[in-house]
């Protein structure tokens, strides 16, 4: 029996309300012990009335009571709508421990969630990624991977593999099956060649969900004196880096962010790069340097009129990184080169800057509407099955004997059940039975 857990569900700060959740099996029990209402419901009810600490009246509150297995985490549950003061709430909290609940640590109602089968482990992380989210279209995104989309993309590759490891087991197991289907190198091969070519497109509408879903970082870099502060401060549309003639201003990155159809850009101007004797201003160029080794893309500012060895230095430095080369100041120049992309940051004429983002970032309808596996885990499981599925099919090709293939295609699809959590109860016999009639 789980025991039964407590904790604030809204923030632990002062407001109108607050709400105090409970889960597991003595959860009516125990609200009952401080509720002014006996709690015994067979389905979700509401409940008014009131805390008490024996005789004393802590609270009017509503109660929300729900039977499970209908409920969040499947456990009978409650939550508590009281007043928002800290007072109110982390009273309650005391009351609920002392007639013998629990407190919840961090992700525990979700775990029980999983845990009890309300939840895969896709749904369960974009819960996160849902209160996370800083524009409406990653919101979509968490949503569509809450509501169960996401994980649907799996089944194919998750069918597949449990066909073909169930044929291959039943072929190795029960040789005397005659009328069972054969496992051959082109059945092997032909499931291969279909699940690359799939993983391979969910590796790359989940690249650019990932862009949607965390945004990207972008580092804006060049000379002291070429602009860099005052194009963060225009696309910002605020006045947070400091604006100066004086070389060597910016010593220290400065960060700066903003929604840019619907993808966060995530700013940071640097230090400008050059040659420095001075210590200090040394420091704040090795961490542009850093920065824009890290950054998703970069921004590299020039003046046009004054173009020289340092800005071929710079040009070095970003030639194998994703990069938007600007010429800033374009209200002081008179002849412009229609193929160069002119912007003037002081005047915050940077619309042509926001469309070579744009450009950058090359997202479709689809990446904002469609479902996608986005994490940093689960691309990361993806791109291992896929190199499995490479070997397997050389292997295979190089006449590999269909007993050790097995062993690799039974991890693969372990990976695969990984995505949502099932490979926790994974049981070969029972994927054979599911497909089979063996013992007719």
């Amino acid at each position: 029996m789980l025991e039964t857990i407590v904790a604030l569900a809204t923030p632990p700060i002062r407001s109108a309300l607050a709400i105090i959740r409970l889960s597991g099996e003595d959860c009516f029990k125990i609200c009952s012990s401080f509720f002014s209402k006996k709690i015994n419901v067979d389905k979700s009810t509401i409940i008014h009335g009131y805390i008490l600490d024996n005789d004393e009246k802590i609270d009017e509150v509503v109660l929300l009571a729900y039977k499970g297995p209908k409920s969040f985490t499947g456990e009978d549950s409650v939550e508590i709508i009281s007043h928002g003061s800290p007072i109110i709430f982390n009273q309650i909290i005391e009351i609920a421990l002392k007639n013998g609940a629990r407190l919840a640590s961090g992700g525990e109602f979700t775990s029980r969630a999983y845990m009890n089968g309300k939840l895969d482990l896709i749904q369960a992380e974009s819960i996160n990624d849902l209160i996370n989210a800083e524009s409406k279209e990653a919101k979509k995104i968490a949503l569509m991977s809450l509501d169960g989309s996401t994980s649907k993309l799996i089944d194919p590759i998750k069918n597949d593999l449990g066909d073909l490891l169930s044929l291959i087991e039943v072929n190795i197991d029960y040789p005397e099956y005659e009328d069972i289907e054969e496992v051959n190198k082109e059945k092997i091969n032909e499931t291969m060649n279909k699940n690359i070519k799939y993983i391979k497109e969910l590796i790359k509408n989940g690249d650019k969900g990932k862009i949607i879903r965390d945004g990207i970082n972008v580092a804006i870099v060049g000379k002291p004196n070429v602009g860099k502060s005052s194009i963060l401060n225009a696309l910002i549309d605020e006045d947070k880096a400091i604006v100066s003639n004086i070389k060597g201003t910016t010593r220290d990155i400065v960060e700066g962010k903003f929604i840019l159809n619907g993808v966060v850009i995530n700013l940071f101007d640097t230090a400008g790069i050059r040659e420095s004797d001075d210590f200090i201003e040394e420091i704040g160029i090795n961490k542009s340097i850093k920065k824009l080794n890290d950054a998703d893309l970069i921004i590299a500012v020039f003046d046009n009129s004054n173009f020289d060895e340092e800005d071929e230095e710079i040009l070095s430095l970003i030639k194998n990184k994703h990069h938007i080369i600007v010429k800033n100041k374009a209200d002081l120049m008179n002849n412009k080169d229609k193929n160069e992309l002119y912007v003037s940051a002081l005047n915050k004429e940077i619309d042509s800057l926001k469309k070579a983002i744009i450009n950058e970032l090359n997202l479709s309808k689809e990446n904002y509407s469609n479902p996608s596996i986005s994490s940093v885990r689960e691309l990361g499981i993806l791109k291992n099955v896929l190199e499995m599925m490479e070997k397997v099919k050389r292997d295979n090709e190089n006449d590999v004997s269909i007993d050790l293939l097995s062993a690799d295609i039974k991890n693969m699809y372990l990976l695969i059940l990984s995505l949502i959590g099932e490979d926790h109860d994974f049981d070969i016999a029972k994927e054979i039975f599911s497909r089979f009639c063996v013992g007719k």
